[in-house]
């Protein structure tokens, strides 16, 4: 299961608690609520959308404060020593880049585009 699959499913495992169980009109009986009723009932976008939102202001913040700050380097810095077997972790700033793909930018040069904050 992929790490959004899982945070999907945390959170409508903590909906489920907080808004518990709900009683059946026909039959009467107790049942735990659907995925589309906990989300009808809580409006609010789901947790991967929150979470690219502030990633994206947070990136948006450390490409402003400039070059020389230890937080920038981290965002487009390339990690020293050796790297385990298999596929490479997507870095911070490629998966700013790719939060930009999905809204439709194409993310070619995304530090200009933050020094404008509207």
């Amino acid at each position: 299961m992929k790490g959004t699959e899982r945070l999907r499913v945390f959170e409508n495992k903590v909906l489920r608690k907080i808004f518990g169980a709900k009683r059946d009109e026909v039959t009467g009986e107790w049942r735990n609520l659907h995925n589309a009723e906990l989300h009808a009932m809580y409006y609010s976008p789901n947790i991967m959308t929150n979470i690219k939102s502030r990633r994206s202001k947070w990136a948006g913040h450390v490409a402003r404060i400039g070059e020389s700050r230890n937080a920038y380097r981290v965002l487009v810095g390339r990690p020293e020593g050796k790297r385990p077997l298999g596929r490479p972790r997507p870095r911070c700033e490629e998966n700013i880049k790719m939060d930009l793909r999905a809204v439709g930018y194409d993310g070619r040069d995304w530090t200009n585009l933050a020094q404008d904050r509207d």
